[in-house]
């Protein structure tokens, strides 16, 4: 059984973003990148089902610039075994990221496609979803737990209601949720390892797909600053403020 993990090189969730003067993006010159963490809990997942005799290979991918091996590379010391680089300069709308592992799933027979359910820096939560539908195979996403068996995936989905339990038919695309794993810390060792294992670099035109942009971004801005909150002395006084000030009863 094949797993293909996706991942994508974002600015570091730990770096504070700044736009840019024109407002045209977000400045991410000279600024710390890394992978995705819903991303790194999908290839921990897909390690720790090799690691269980589950599955005999996994094949971690990412598209972007050439930059990106990096992000690859890490994967590959968490314990993945081959990366492809889908390398372009272009900007990457989730639709043409779907169709560039979709055509990548075919090409390597993958049995499970894991991603993390969204990405930090656009938060769209969509690669998935289309893939699967691309595809024309089960979903399940905002995963917190997951079972391989039997030729069957049964995964604790998290809903707003608490949990659901769905078992679906493989192949199928899993999206992870922050609670599945705990990512293990990469050693050193890892890291050298890493450094002998196949990357891949292939082109979108390679695989035939389209990735020309469906949305125009028109103008990013950060958002208001918030005003001080106001510091009262009892409820009366709130109950006072919040009917006479703020009319909201």
């Amino acid at each position: 059984m094949k797993i293909l993990v996706a991942v994508k090189r974002v600015v570091d969730y730990n770096v504070k973003v700044r736009v840019k003067s024109d407002n045209s993006g977000v400045d991410i010159a000279n600024v710390k990148m890394s992978m995705n963490p819903f991303d790194e809990i999908a290839v921990e997942e897909a390690v720790r089902l090799k690691e269980a005799g589950i599955a005999t290979e996994v094949v971690v991918v990412t598209a972007g610039v050439s930059q990106c091996q990096e992000t690859l590379r890490t994967a590959l010391a968490i314990g993945a075994d081959r990366g492809i680089l889908v390398e372009t300069d272009a900007e990457l709308q989730p639709l043409a990221v779907a169709k560039i592992l979709k055509a990548l799933v075919e090409k390597e027979a993958a049995q499970i496609i894991i991603l993390g359910k969204q990405a930090i820096d656009d938060d769209s939560n969509q690669t998935g979803q289309m893939l699967a539908s691309l595809l024309d195979i089960p979903q399940a996403t905002f995963a917190s737990k997951l079972v391989i068996a039997d030729g069957k995936a049964t995964v604790t989905r998290e809903v707003d209601g608490g949990l659901e339990t769905i078992a679906l038919t493989l192949p199928a695309v899993i999206t992870t949720d922050l609670r599945l794993n705990e990512p293990r810390y990469v050693t050193l060792p890892n890291i050298m390892k890493a450094k002998k294992k196949t990357l891949d670099i292939v082109k979108p035109e390679d695989l035939g797909v389209d990735i020309v942009p469906r949305l125009k971004t028109i103008k990013v801005e950060e958002p208001p600053k918030r005003s001080a909150g106001v510091m009262v002395a009892d409820v009366a006084a709130l109950v006072e403020k919040l009917k006479n000030e703020a009319k909201v009863i």
